[in-house]
């Protein structure tokens, strides 16, 4: 049905919507120095493809560029580079420091923003700052390495060169026509004092497969018989490409000026430079031939033939101070349209840019903000553009290609060896397409949560692609991230598929109710949900699942020792190796992760019983690995000994060395609040609708004393019995959360800290013979080298597991009640609601974004540059991790991924009710109804 909203139309077109998606914003920002790349017998990829040889040296896997566009093969790319007279290489793409010459790490030196986006890539837009003198490479670079773990990092704007607001801002806007018809404007503004210099170059190239494979026929750009050029391949779609006439600011666009002539195009090859970078003898024209003929005037570097694999428009401006120039492109399929490529071109980004109003709109109506709207649309414009085309052929990576180098013995013994079944061509959601441009497994569940309220499709996409065969190894694991797929996320699959899936299916109720926000007939909205993504799902994880079980429960006691988990440097080992003690560490987060995902997949389980019994088995199974797991971590082997510190109110980790001696790791850490996350409510309406399960229930309950404690319940007249499942009761819950909403520990004015404050003056120090590690509360960056360094689990606030935080709070809100409170703020006196709880942390968490009382975004930190000028306060970035004292965003810059998980806590109405997805789905709401709800004494006081 229409519902006038074009771009949600496009969405839920499934015969359209692959075609829309052909055509996104899939190149990498950094695609040299990364694993694919990595061709050296030592597994240094930084060492072997530095930043220097990138506009030299072609790529193997994929291409990067500077606000760029690809089909979804790469094939042909689209992008910007630009020159701004004194700089020593052309600005092509992103600059950054390696791992060893940043002082945390990684880290990208340039300031860019992904300003807008729509799922369909209908319309994109991306701003860059660009400095008119010459960019500080060198001096970035030196002061960096001078600097050491416990000093800031040495950022852009530290260095002067945007003193003055001698900068160029450019901003790149792509608009679709339709699905293969691509419109590219970028308009660049003098903010300086003086005229300055500037050559744009819109620039289209092959991505290189031909170099690999000798039989691979070579694709050109050729003369076009309408102006213009176009891209040819015997086997590959061929597209034209017009470049406009250019436009100073004040004058009116003439859209039937003719397209510019072969003459103002340069063309070479995208073929690596060996000559310059090798010492080695070769002919021809190279990658780095545009740099080559813009910075050093070498004419001989393009070809005069005026055809090649890398071809650009080339114009050059003196740009007056506050005044800007525009410049329009068109790539369109050779079978598409006429052949007047600027007629109507304003008019194309107007429709779009209204109709990615009207999408957003149709989002933001109960946010009444506009600065919250701003951050809101944002964080989804980082989303959807980093994306990117991701690939990956681990056997041929692994063998080398035969008109290659053939790659080290070495390879064979080394990094991923063991995923040569692991072969990826696909579109992904990325971390950060610059510091980490390759997925992660638990990122991408987060991702796709995020994503799942404005792109439910691709959200199911991603979720089902990780658990593919040519990702999951035929053992059952997922692969964690590039650097060792062999290592271990946590497990949250289950938990972001469960909550798509609930996602997706008020989304397409609500479209087929004509947008109306109503929860409607319950069996209106299942006839809506998706339940082949659900099933599918269900089945690849159930294998997951068993893979845990089977490789991370060392004594079979349902107690994990998961390995690194996604939290780096947390701990006081690094548990991705073995300890230097020997030995191995039950694991306060390992287990409880195992509790979750147990739950999760009971939870889906019993929703795919209420169409087909059979899974009430399978939901069965995983209830009662459930109880095994809850049992273990309270009496492990049977000794009366769990990873819950009575005395402390906290769960930790516990060192078993190789005399059988344990050690408790007393680091008040998220180690220990992860158990929160293992929480489900059970409704009677649903359990009515599960006989066997039900009386399954009920024996454990009747007949197993020792589990029985495990399941709370309550009576509801006229309902029946709601049960809870958790690792947690009452009393416990209520001594986590003293710590969790204590201003001392771990609650920050802007969230969750990933350790206790309390450690700042109390570090905890493991000392077993010589061996000594201290693990203290630091609030910023991190000061070890651990993983790298380049980010910190020890003091900062992280997005993803204060998520999961609230939405624990939620559910144990559902179940018990709003008699149920916690002390806040701690040593008041005063009483709320876990919701309430809830609802503060979320508040805290958005305020990182939001401009305060004096207009300032606590995100930015120190920077009164980026606080007060027009041109940069109302730009967001969405960093890795936040300062856990003052809120500063560090970390990875553009890791919008899963810190665009705010765009769904800026919601109000969902600041007390986050999921209120669950209440659409469930039979009794999140909040609201307990009201007139009798409330047994278990429920109020939390005594089990």
């Amino acid at each position: 049905m229409s519902t006038s909203n074009p771009e949600l139309d496009r969405l839920n077109d499934t015969n359209e919507l692959p075609v829309w998606r052909r055509w996104g914003p899939y190149l990498a920002d950094r695609q040299w120095s990364t694993v694919r790349e990595d061709y050296s017998p030592t597994g240094d990829p930084w060492g072997y493809f530095p930043f220097w040889h990138a506009h030299r040296r072609a790529y193997r896997w994929g291409e990067d560029g500077l606000a760029g566009v690809s089909d979804d093969s790469q094939y042909l790319c689209l992008a910007l580079a630009l020159w701004n007279g004194a700089d020593p290489i052309l600005k092509e793409r992103l600059f950054g420091l390696p791992n060893e010459d940043g002082n945390h790490g990684e880290d990208v030196k340039e300031l860019y923003y992904y300003a807008d986006a729509t799922p369909t890539h209908s319309y994109l837009k991306m701003l860059y700052k660009y400095p008119q003198a010459r960019f500080p490479y060198e001096k970035l670079h030196e002061e960096s390495k001078r600097r050491g773990r416990h000093d800031t990092e040495y950022e852009i704007l530290d260095s002067g060169v945007f003193d003055d607001n001698r900068y160029f801002d450019v901003f790149v806007e792509y608009a679709k026509a339709g699905p293969r018809d691509i419109l590219m404007r970028v308009t660049a503004h003098n903010r300086g004092p003086d005229p300055a210099p500037l050559h744009i170059l819109p620039t289209l190239w092959f991505r290189n497969t031909w170099a690999w494979k000798p039989d691979q026929p070579r694709p050109a750009f050729v003369p076009s018989s309408h102006a213009g050029l176009k891209a040819f391949h015997p086997e590959w779609d061929a597209y034209r490409f017009w470049a406009g006439a250019p436009q100073q600011s004040g004058e009116a666009f003439d859209e039937n000026v003719p397209p510019i002539d072969r003459v103002g195009y340069l063309f070479t090859d995208n073929e690596t430079n060996a000559p310059a970078l090798f010492n080695a003898p070769g002919e021809g024209y190279f990658k780095d031939g545009f740099h080559e003929y813009v910075v050093n005037g070498n004419r001989a570097a393009v070809n005069p033939e005026g055809t090649g694999t890398k071809a650009a428009a080339h114009y050059t401006f003196t740009v007056p101070p506050g005044q800007s120039v525009t410049v329009r492109c068109r790539l369109r399929h050779a079978s598409d349209g006429p052949n007047d490529p600027f007629v109507g071109f304003d008019q194309i980004f107007k429709d779009r840019i209204a109709e990615a109003d009207q999408y957003f709109e149709s989002f933001q109506q109960d946010i009444p903000d506009a600065d919250a709207r701003r951050v809101q649309r944002q964080a989804v414009a980082g989303l959807i553009w980093t994306k990117q085309f991701y690939q990956y052929d681990t056997y041929r990576w692994l063998k080398g290609d035969s008109a290659t180098i053939t790659p080290p013995e070495q390879r064979w013994y080394a990094r991923n060896s063991d995923w040569q079944h692991f072969k990826a061509a696909d579109i992904l959601s990325m971390p950060d397409k610059w510091e980490y441009p390759y997925f992660c497994a638990w990122d991408t569940a987060f991702h796709a949560v995020a994503f799942a309220p404005f792109d439910p499709e691709f959200a199911k996409d991603q979720l089902l692609l990780l658990c593919r065969e040519w990702y999951t190894h035929p053992n059952g694991q997922l692969p964690a991230y590039e650097w060792n797929f062999s290592d271990a996320n946590p497990p949250v699959h289950a938990w972001a598929a469960w909550r798509v899936f609930q996602i997706d299916r008020k989304h397409r109720h609500t479209f087929r109710t004509g947008g109306h926000e109503s929860h409607g007939n319950p069996e209106e909205c299942e006839a809506d949900a998706d339940w082949e993504f659900l099933e599918r799902v269900f089945h690849k994880l159930m294998i997951n699942f068993t893979w845990w079980v089977n490789r991370k429960d060392a004594q079979g006691r349902n107690v994990f020792q998961g390995g690194f988990l996604g939290l780096d440097n947390i701990g006081v080992f690094d548990r991705s190796h073995p300890l230097p003690t020997g030995g191995f560490i039950n694991q306060a987060d390992g287990t409880a992760w195992m509790a979750m995902y147990a739950l999760n997949l009971m939870r889906i389980a019993l929703e795919l019983a209420t169409r087909n019994p059979v899974y009430e088995d399978i939901a069965i199974k995983f209830f009662e690995h459930f109880l095994g797991i809850a049992k273990a971590m309270t009496d492990m082997a049977g000794k009366g000994v769990g990873l819950w510190s009575e005395e402390d109110g906290f769960y930790y980790d516990e060192l078993t060395l190789p005399d059988g001696h344990v050690e408790r790791l007393k680091v008040r850490s998220m180690v220990g609040l992860i158990p929160l996350f293992a929480v489900e409510v059970l409704e009677p309406e649903l359990l009515a609708k599960m006989p066997a399960f039900a009386a399954r229930l009920r024996w454990v309950l009747e007949n197993r004393a020792d589990m029985a404690g495990l399941v709370s319940r309550w009576f509801e007249p006229g309902r029946g019995e709601r049960r809870l499942l958790s690792l947690l009761r009452g009393h416990r819950i209520k001594k986590l959360l003293s710590r969790v909403m204590d201003e001392n520990e771990f609650l920050s004015p802007f969230g969750v800290r990933g350790l206790s404050r309390y450690h700042r003056d109390h570090p905890y120090t493991f000392r077993m013979g010589d061996h000594t590690v201290s693990v203290g509360y630091v609030p910023g960056d991190s000061d070890t080298g651990m993983f790298g360094g380049n980010s910190n689990w020890r003091g900062p606030v992280w997005f993803p597991v204060n998520f999961l935080i609230i939405e624990s709070l939620q559910k144990f809100h559902h179940y018990y009640g709003p008699d149920f409170k916690i002390e806040f703020p701690v040593g008041s006196g005063k009483e709320v609601t876990v919701l309430e709880a809830g609802v503060e942390i979320t508040r805290r968490l958005t305020r990182l974004f939001l401009r305060d009382a004096n207009g300032l975004r606590p995100c930015f930190g120190k920077y009164e540059k980026m606080q007060s000028d027009p041109h940069f306060r109302d730009y967001l970035l969405f960093h890795e991790f936040f300062h856990g004292d003052h809120g500063a965003g560090l970390g990875a810059s553009h890791q919008t991924g899963w810190t665009a998980l705010v765009a769904k806590l800026l919601v109000p109405r969902r600041g007390e009710r986050l999921y209120d997805e669950l209440a659409a789905s469930e039979p009794a709401p999140v909040q609201g109804q307990q009201s007139g709800i009798s409330v047994g004494k278990s429920a109020r006081t939390g005594q089990h």
